[in-house]
């Protein structure tokens, strides 16, 4: 919906956004969906144009799922990527380089 242009929001369409996961309740009644603004840009404008235009997403999801009911849907920044990139910069310090190397000289 969102590559197609459905969404008549100039936010949205002026954004790639990644939607890189969907977490449902066990009930099905609430979906989180993920969302990531190419590069990270306009986070926070991005998830307050999603949530306007959340009524619209909602009945256009009712209309493709088959589920007695449409979840109600809610939208989150995905930390992942941000998270990834935090333990890769931990990783390359020079107190986890050498505890590696250490490591990999007492398997020799």
């Amino acid at each position: 919906m969102l590559v197609r242009g459905d969404v008549h929001d100039p936010v949205v369409e002026t954004h790639l956004i990644t939607i890189p996961e969907v977490q449902m309740t066990a009930d099905l009644r609430l979906a989180t969906i993920y969302v990531m603004p190419l590069g990270g840009r306009d986070q926070n404008e991005v998830l307050a144009a999603l949530d306007r235009n959340k009524r619209f997403l909602r009945g256009e999801i009712a209309k493709r799922v088959n589920l007695k009911f449409a979840p109600d849907i809610r939208f989150q920044i995905d930390e992942r990527f941000a998270e990834a990139e935090r333990i890769e910069r931990l990783l390359r310090t020079p107190a986890v380089r050498r505890d590696l190397e250490r490591l990999k000289d007492d398997e020799t």
